[in-house]
């Protein structure tokens, strides 16, 4: 196995358990750590091809996810913190109403 495939096996784990988590977990902010793992996860694979492509879009995209995952939880974070200060719990069930 050379290390192409190993990186891309590796990414595909993360990518894979952050889904899981976000499928299975019920706690908002544990729900965004997954989230993050699965950015991750694309953020590997992304470097892993573009270095294997000799390419440098791959690390251009790679930047634009963390640009992208840092606004997410710039936004999120106070976002859950008033959702908590209002229902005090971070279950994502109590916040059914909200769906518009």
């Amino acid at each position: 196995m050379d290390r192409t495939q190993f990186l891309l096996g590796v990414s595909l784990v993360l990518f894979a358990t952050g889904l899981f988590g976000v499928v299975v977990r019920r706690n908002l902010l544990v729900m965004l750590m997954f989230m993050e793992l699965m950015l991750n996860g694309v953020n590997l694979a992304l470097v892993t091809f573009a270095q294997r492509g000799g390419a440098a879009e791959g690390a251009v995209l790679v930047f634009l996810i963390f640009i992208v995952a840092a606004a997410e939880i710039a936004i999120a974070i106070p976002l859950v913190l008033l959702l908590v200060r209002d229902r005090h719990t971070l279950d994502v069930g109590a916040y059914a109403e909200l769906k518009g």
